[in-house]
Formats: C-alpha cells, structure tokens, sequence
C-alpha cells in the first residue's frame, strides 16, 4: 500500500507538472516512440546558464577555500572562455573538448564555456593514468584538452598522442588561472536541443572505458527531473511548517566527471540558487568544518562518506543542524547506516538516489520515511519522466515481483557511445530501454529493489546466491569497511562465494569471527568459504564502484596457487 509520502508527493507533483504548472509536461517524438518531456524550460544548456545566472546574479555560487564567486561572475568567465574557444583555438560545434583537472573553480568555467562554443564537454577522469587518458582522449577524437598541472604532465608522458593541451593551473584565482584565454569579439554558436552536450565515460568494468554521447535536451531534461522531486520535498516541508531558511548550499565532495556530481550536483544548482562548496579531497572532518562554516542544507556522496560523519569521534564538537538530508548514490546503503544516519544525527533524514551515466543519473529516488521503511530498496521511478520497466532475457516484461534486468526509458538517456555502434545497440531494445546490467524486482508499491548485477550470481550446486546480499550482510559487521563477494571455481558445488574484506583502520576481526556472524545472518550456503582480508581500500573503476572483475581474477588466482600447493 502506497505511503502518506507517496501520496503527497504524487499530488504535489501532478499541480507541478500539469497543464499551467511550471514544470509542465508534454511529449515528443524520438525515434517513432512518444516520450514525455517538461516544456516551458530551456532546452539547451547556453540559454539555461544564462537565465539562472541572471536570476541569481549577486548570490554566492562557488566557495573554494577563500575564493567566493557570485552567479553573475562565474557566467562572465565562462563567456570569454566560449569566445577565446570560438576565436583562438578554431572550436566549431560538435569538437570534443576534454577536461581532466580536479574539482575547481576553472573545471566549471570551462564546461560552461565549452557547451556555449557549441563544442561538446568531454569529462575525463582525474583518476586515470597516462594510459588510460590517452585511450580515451583517442577514443572519442579529442581536438583540445583542458587539464590540470598533474593531469597535464601524465598527459604529456603520452608519446604521438598529437592532442592540443592547455595547462590550467586551478590553485590560483579563476581570473589568473583562465588568463591566457582571452575573450574576442565573435559570436558565438547557438545550438538545438539535439546537438551533442557531454560525453562522460562508463566503468569499463568488461573492457576500456566508452564515451557515452548526451544531447542539450537529455541533459537538461535530466536537471529538472531532479528539480521536480526537488520542488516537491520544499513544497512538503513547507506545507510542514519547516521552510528552508537561507540560500540552500550543498558541498561538493564527489568528482565532477562523475554523473552524480554534474547533474543533480552542479547542474542542478543553477535553477536552485544553491552555493556549491567545493572540497577538493575528501575528508570527513574537513567536510564537517565546512558544513557549519558555510551552512549547508544538503549532502550527497557515496554511502561510506556520510558513514565516515556519523562514526566520526569529533562530530559533536561540529554544528551539521544546517544539514537537511543525507543523500547517497553510486552503491547501496547498508540497512544499518540508514537507520543510524536517522536515529544518531538529530534531524537529517537520509535519502538515495539510482542512476547510471547513461540515464544522466535519473533513475530511482527513496525519500526520508520511506526509505526508513524499505532501507533495502532505491525507490520509486523518478516522476515525471522515468519509464522503468523489469525485462527477462527475451525483452519482454516480467510480472510484479519477478526479477529481471532494470531497464530505463526517457529523453535524458544517451544518445549513443562514442564510435561504437556494437555496443550501442546492445544497450537498448527495439523500443528504445536501456540496459543497465542490473537485476532487480518491483514490489507491490512500486518500488525498485537492486538484487545483483546481471553476470554477478554465483551459481552454487543450483542455488542462486546474490553477491550484493552477502555483501550487505557483511557490511553489518561494524569492522567492517568495504566487501566485495564474487564466485570461486569449486570442483563438487561448480562455485562457492568468496570474498575480499577491507577492515576499518581502527578495528580489528578475523576470518572465523567474520564467518561465525555471517552464519547467523545469510543462510549457510551463503557464507563464504574463503575470505581474505585487507588492510587497503579495494581497487575501484572510474565511477568509484568497486572493480570486482579485476578482484576477481587476482582472488582466484591465488585461490588456484593455494590450492595447488596444497595438493603438491
């Protein structure tokens, strides 16, 4: 049965995207299929930038260590960057722009000024090596990149890579730091809602990573489906008699090549008038100084981030009343962090978000009591443009509460990756859903519950075993600080669970102790018969999830040594 917050929602969102709302929503066509779109809103990103920075001009948008800078000056510098693109570097609509820098002011700048040059932001990810720069960069036919000190000398490592490379040194202010592009008098492009945006790369988890191609439309349309839910939470706590107070602000502690922090984060911001503060390395309590330094209402980051505040022994001596909501994405909350989060933080309610790069991150929403209530799933498709649909392996839909592979229909999805018809084609139906690789059900409520990713069931003597379950429960143990479970070759049962478990740094357990819990929590079946522990942070993939095929393989591997030695 649908909750009282279902159903408030529900009305709140109709009056809001219904005809005359503000959020009004009509349909269009995209390859013969009618899709719902919010009309009445910018299409492309230019004008959206435009008419939001307008509208905020004189209110503090970014805050990176001592530097504040308003709407209104943060639209400016991305001008002369769109007119110094245009006339000195030849940038015509359509170019592949790279960015591979870290969090700053100038990252911004720049993928405002790229999108208002007509040329199409490609986010590279920080975290990769020359190599994997270099791949990408090819990959996607890069005419120009944008990177920061560390980046660019990673990338000048890289021999006939024949790329132009501008170093951006983003310690200084943005006006030092953008000083050698200097704006011309041109005029700059104006472009469709069909035209190439963004590209962003996914994880790579079966190969090297592929550049998912978004149109101005898919992305803007993802930003005010967000906004949507967002209207609709203001206007339910208002209703409360608890209204916002102050301009809203959120941190901004996830990496800006990432789905997550580009859209609902950055993107999202400009329509909210919300302060973005920026941090450019993680750290628990730094994000806390800064919570109350700069009052900030909202946060969102990966589960362990708002784990690490709610454990953290200085967290009374911080003032984080300002704080609303604990929002997390990218990997599933424990059901204990969940509860802890609103029962040990004094009013924050905890939220999580489901998406993919390729959805624009829009997906699945599981809001404060409800997600009290179903800790274990990500929600209900997000209204108003969200067609989720559980397929089996022919396409074909499955009856409620059946699982079967998640699939997602709407105008913010990707266009296509990069060069790649093949895989673009097997990411869709004929009708247009995109596969996510996730397998999950849908309950009576309509609510979305993620079991296991297609290829990750361990298939032990006929019994299915999700890894994502066992990992859950291993995330109960409080020593515990990340998991991993993936199937190990065994001669009677075909594969048995084995797992990689990384300890927290300040506690101490053993792989019987670890055993003898998980036997009072998952089935015996479950447990795995070989656990190996770590003291360093799993290995992870560019979107930050855990690089279980790469762990996997290692796991096994030694798992065959041992045993073979044994056997000598």
């Amino acid at each position: 049965m649908p909750s009282i917050l279902d159903g408030r929602m529900d009305a709140t969102l109709a009056a809001l995207t219904g005809p005359g709302g503000p959020l009004a929503v009509a349909t269009v066509a995209v390859d013969g299929l009618e899709l719902p779109v919010i009309t009445g809103v910018p299409q492309t990103l230019p004008p959206y930038f435009a008419h939001y920075c307008s509208e905020h001009a004189d209110k503090t948008f970014l805050v990176a260590g001592a530097e504040r800078l308003t709407f209104a000056q943060v639209h400016h510098a991305a001008v002369c960057v769109a007119q110094a693109l245009v006339a000195s570097y030849r940038i015509r609509p359509g170019d592949r722009v790279g960015i591979a820098m870290r969090n700053s002011p100038s990252w911004i700048v720049l993928y405002m000024g790229i999108q208002m040059a007509g040329g199409v932001a490609t986010l590279l990810n920080g975290w990769w090596q020359a190599e994997e720069l270099g791949a990408a960069m090819t990959d996607v036919e890069c005419s120009l990149v944008f990177a920061d000190p560390p980046r660019a000398r990673r990338i000048g490592a890289i021999d006939g890579l024949g790329v132009p490379v501008v170093t951006v040194d983003d310690d200084l202010p943005l006006d030092q730091a953008l000083a050698g592009l200097d704006p011309a008098d041109v005029v700059l492009p104006v472009v469709a809602p069909t035209d190439p945006a963004t590209i962003l790369f996914t994880s790579g988890s079966t190969g090297q990573s592929k550049g998912a191609i978004s149109d101005h439309r898919a992305v803007t349309q993802g930003v005010y489906n967000y906004l949507a839910q967002a209207l609709v939470m203001l206007s339910i706590t208002t209703q409360d008699g608890s209204p916002p107070d102050g301009q809203p602000a959120t941190l901004l502690n996830v990496p800006l090549f990432h789905v997550t922090a580009e859209v609902p984060v950055f993107l999202q911001s400009f329509a909210m008038g919300r302060k973005l503060v920026l941090m450019p390395k993680w750290d628990a309590e730094e994000a806390m100084r800064l919570i109350q330094a700069e009052h900030v209402s909202y946060f969102v980051g990966v589960p362990l981030m708002s784990f690490e505040i709610l454990t953290h022994p200085n967290r009374a001596a911080y003032d984080l009343s300002s704080v609303t909501d604990f929002a997390a994405g990218g990997a599933p909350r424990p059901v204990e962090h969940v509860r802890r989060i609103a029962d040990e933080m004094g009013g924050p309610k905890p939220l999580l978000g489901y998406g993919l790069t390729e959805t624009n991150g829009i997906g699945c929403g599981n809001f404060r009591d409800n997600y009290l209530a179903k800790p274990n799933s990500t929600g209900r498709p997000s209204a108003p443009l969200v067609d989720l649909a559980i397929l089996d392996d022919h396409g074909r839909p499955v009856a409620q509460g059946e699982r079967g592979e998640v699939a997602i229909r709407s105008i913010c999805n990707f266009r296509a990756y990069y060069g790649r018809p093949d895989a673009t084609a097997a990411a869709f139906t004929p009708d247009r859903y995109f596969l996510t690789g996730d397998i999950g059900y849908l309950d009576a409520d309509g609510y979305l519950f993620i079991v296991d990713r297609k290829k990750d069931i361990i298939i032990r003597g006929g019994e299915n075993i999700s890894c994502q379950e066992v990992e859950a429960a291993i995330y109960q143990h409080p020593a515990v600080a990340e998991a991993a479970v993936f199937g190990l070759p065994d001669e009677r049962y075909g594969e048995v669970p084995g797992a990689v478990v990384q300890v927290r740094a300040d506690a101490r357990v053993s792989t019987d102790e670890l055993c003898a819990f998980l036997f009072a929590h998952v089935a015996a079946f479950k447990v795995p018969q070989r656990i190996w522990i770590v003291e360093t942070a799993l290995p992870r993939l560019g979107t930050e999830k855990i690089d279980k095929v790469s762990l996997r393989a290692t796991y096994r591997a030694i798992a065959a040594a041992e045993q073979a030695g044994v056997a000598a």
